[in-house]
């Protein structure tokens, strides 16, 4: 088939679309990434073949996405750009990525009448919660999370498949949105082999960090991710850790807040904001770590999603701290791969550090647990199988 993948931001980076673009070129079909451009990049490019369609933006349509079920003008912009995407490809099937583009396309649709596969990333309703807009004004008056999730529920039904990253995601939605028992397919997100087995180690990285116990957090730095809690633990324990090192790599506009806890605490030789980094370097900064956290703040998102790092983490071996958001604590007891926090709870956040690093052979013990569970049951080409199948039932 002929699929249309429609993504409303820059492409690359996003390791899920195109995990999911190359599954599914390898199994035969063929890919055209409908995506957004700010700037001069090129209007088409192949990218381990998948066919890139870059349509130009610019920040008022960019603003204007905040308000797609506000005003109808994000999508009635997007729809246009959409309608020319399938009819310059001969798109047979369309598959969106989460819901803020969503109704463009179903507006682009009615022209064609193609079957469409909507993919959620995230319960975007419930993430939005956090955005820093929608905490002052006008944001926080005028956009209206209640009329998001009755969209998300009319887009699910219109859908011909749904796609979730995690079975409480699939339970979330079942137990929501009345919808047929085989509407629903869990699509993890899990990494590929090339991620553990074809990387260089970074000399740079491995000499910063040498003789440091490091306590590592990869990605988006978003306070809801729990990094405050983390901060605040080393304050605890860092005069029984005399080397111990807080590495933070990542990056959100919600920085200027963990840094401002980090110069209250006098924390300053013993947290490292690295910035957001290149993937190619991931590997390099887990091999340098001894722990490796996820200490999300819990929420309805965070309780039903787990995030990539924890597979990130687990593939080269090192053992977990993660904080009880329901999803990944299932996740991490049953594999034996870490301990668990209570979410916000320093204290406890700082127990379960010490307890690391006082016990090396426990440290060993669930790091090897992880690793093997991820190398020999969770890895992408094993995870991805549903959404092969999901597009030959469409076929």
């Amino acid at each position: 088939m002929r699929i249309g993948m429609i993504l409303d931001k820059n492409f690359p980076p996003d390791p899920r679309v195109e995990n999911e673009a190359i599954e599914l070129i390898k199994s035969g079909h063929e890919v055209f990434l409908f995506c957004l451009t700010y700037g001069n990049e090129s209007s088409e490019e192949l990218i381990n073949e998948i066919k890139v369609k870059r349509y130009q933006s610019n920040k008022l349509e960019y603003k204007l996405s905040a308000l797609a079920y506000t005003l109808p003008f994000y999508s009635l912009i997007m729809k246009r750009k959409v309608v020319n995407f399938l009819r310059r490809n001969a798109i047979e099937a369309i598959h969106i990525h989460d819901i803020r583009i969503a109704e463009a396309v179903f507006f682009a649709n009615k022209k064609f009448q193609l079957p469409i596969v909507l993919d959620l990333h995230d319960n975007m309703p419930e993430v939005m919660k956090f955005y820093p807009h929608m905490q002052k004004f006008p944001g926080k008056y005028i956009i209206s999370l209640k009329r998001w999730k009755k969209k998300e529920e009319a887009f699910v039904k219109q859908s011909d498949k749904v796609i979730t990253v995690s079975q409480e995601f699939v339970n979330e939605l079942k137990s929501r949105i009345k919808v047929s028992e085989d509407k629903i397919v869990l699509v993890p997100n899990t990494i590929r082999k090339t991620f553990y087995e074809k990387y260089a180690v970074s000399e740079r990285i491995k000499k910063k960090y040498d003789h440091k116990f490091v306590i590592l957090y990869l990605g988006d730095t978003h306070t809801r991710r729990g990094l405050l809690t983390a901060i605040e633990g080393v304050k605890e324990i860092k005069d029984k850790i005399a080397n111990i090192k807080l590495v933070i790599v990542g990056k959100n506009t919600t920085d200027t807040i963990l840094k401002a806890k980090v110069k209250e605490l006098k924390l300053e030789e013993n947290v490292d904001f690295e910035g957001w980094q290149d993937v190619s370097l991931f590997p390099s900064y887990i091999e340098t770590s001894d722990i490796c956290i996820s200490p999300l703040n819990r929420n309805v998102q965070h309780d039903v999603a787990y995030a990539n790092k924890l597979f990130q983490y687990m593939s080269l071996g090192k053992p977990l701290l993660v904080s009880n958001a329901t999803a990944q604590k299932k996740l991490i007891e049953k594999v034996k791969a870490g301990l668990v926090h209570e979410e916000k709870n320093a204290a406890d956040f700082a127990k379960k550090v010490l307890l690391l690093y006082k016990e090396e052979e426990l440290r060993e013990r669930l790091g090897k647990n992880g690793k093997a569970f991820v190398r020999n049951e969770f890895t992408w080409d094993k995870t991805s199988k549903e959404l092969i199948n999901l597009y030959n039932s469409l076929n």
